[in-house]
């Protein structure tokens, strides 16, 4: 992103390092090069939507993201589009999933998870207040910033007031099994508003616990305990969460309490603060005109590519990071790894790769390499379907690299194993500073 040709640009924007990807999908670090302000951009390939029929699912993810406007819910800031991508352009916050804050501590204690808790409920009291249901709620679509303020993303499967039926409820079961409620798996039609505080509730039930209220290697026995809210609450739970909890969880959705009387609960309101922003008309003609064939579309991609790894300036470098510590961002404990992990390496970048292809190999990984990136896709399919890592070098400086490696698709515990795996392979790959510092304090 800093100096030299190579850089991809979209209209006004400087597009950097990739930040994830999904099958329709692929998510990158972005610069307002008029603003200097940092973005994320979600890039669609026009063709793979086309094909796949995904057009409406697009269009509506799109404008639900232009209808709402609330501090607890990611801000899409504009769409364009070339002749072959759409590109929706993306508040981007820092603070990395709430999933990983769980995931490294075990559980939240009870008034921290109270705080989360309330800004999901205020973000998606807001969603439907605008007719708008996200219907796939759970920790990894929950980010927060730098200040830790909550941010609800990806409405990919979010559903608008269009898309009920007569008999006023929606009929397509999405979401991810454990979280979705029980009367979205039965397939006779759904309240959209109970179906999501339903999977808030689960959510609120991993903050406080550090696991799931339903879980079964089986889906068939999982179905059943969500039907029945086959659950236990922990002991360390307080009474009134509980009682707060079993209402949400409630599987028939006639009984089961509402997003205004959660809000007007004793436990939800303690240290409560209603969110404050501005409501804004919003006009959503653009969406349409970026699947307009007729017309030549206002932004186009402007790519020239250059043999050699992507330069990463000091702010990505540091936004990536927990602290201003580089050994912290380096030299990362191979114990706990989550979605993505990132070391240093003194070695050209074409050797970096070969290594991590070498011993990627013998687990039973095929490479495909791309310039400076290398994608390794699992030969075994695992508890999600086969596991695909992306991996990709930056030059930091002229004898430094920065090496990412990233689970694009598959379980985030087999992706850490994986790691574990390789990086005794690796040992001479990774640099890590504090060998420099002793041989030069020995010289």
């Amino acid at each position: 992103m800093t100096g030299g040709s190579g850089k991809t640009r979209v209209g006004r924007y400087e597009l950097g390092r990739t930040l994830g990807e999904g099958t329709f999908a692929k998510v990158k670090f972005a610069k307002n090069a008029e603003t200097g302000e940092n973005v994320a951009i979600k890039i669609l390939d026009k063709e793979k939507v086309l094909r796949h029929k995904m057009i409406e699912q697009i269009k509506r993810e799109i404008t639900t993201m232009k209808l709402i406007r609330h501090p607890n819910i990611i801000r899409m800031h504009e769409v364009m589009a070339s002749k072959t991508k759409i590109y929706i352009v993306l508040e981007y916050v820092t603070g990395g999933e709430l999933f990983d804050k769980i995931s490294c501590r075990g559980r939240l204690k009870e008034d921290e998870a109270r705080k989360y808790f309330q800004q999901l409920i205020n973000a998606v009291d807001y969603c439907h207040s605008r007719g708008v249901f996200h219907r796939d709620l759970k920790p990894e679509n929950l980010l927060l910033d730098a200040g830790g303020m909550l941010k609800v993303s990806d409405f990919g499967l979010s559903a608008l007031p269009q898309q009920l039926r007569d008999d006023g409820l929606l009929h397509t079961t999405c979401g991810t099994p454990n979280y979705v409620a029980p009367e979205v798996i039965n397939s006779k039609g759904y309240d959209g508003a109970k179906a999501d505080l339903w999977s808030c509730g689960v959510i609120l039930f991993v903050l406080m616990a550090g696991y799931l209220p339903f879980e079964d290697s089986n889906l068939m026995s999982l179905y059943k305990k969500i039907f029945k809210a086959d659950f236990s609450c922990p002991a360390w739970f307080s009474t009134s969460a509980k009682k707060l909890i079993k209402k949400i969880l409630d599987p028939n959705p006639q009984t089961r309490i509402t997003i205004a009387e959660v809000i007007e609960n004793e436990w939800f309101k303690k240290g409560y603060k209603p969110p404050s922003f501005e409501t804004i008309d919003i006009n959503v003609d653009d969406v349409h005109a970026i699947f307009n064939e007729s017309g030549e579309p206002a932004n186009l991609v402007v790519e020239r590519r250059e043999e050699r790894p992507s330069v990463m300036n000091a702010f990505e470098l540091i936004s990536t990071s927990q602290g201003l510590n580089l050994g912290i961002l380096f030299e990362k404990s191979m114990g706990i790894v989550k979605r993505e992990t990132r070391f240093a390496s003194r070695l050209p970048p074409n050797e970096i790769l070969s290594k991590i292809e070498q011993a990627a190999a013998p687990l039973g990984f095929n490479a495909e390499k791309h310039n400076y990136k290398l994608k390794l896709q699992g030969e075994k399919s695992g508890r999600k379907g086969h596991l695909a890592i992306a991996t990709e070098v930056f030059e930091v400086a002229p004898s430094l690299c920065m090496v990412e490696l990233r689970k694009a698709k598959g379980d985030t515990l087999e992706f850490n194993t994986f790691y574990n795996n390789i990086s005794t392979g690796l040992k001479d790959v990774v640099w890590h500073q504090r060998e420099e510092l002793n041989a030069a304090g020995g010289s």
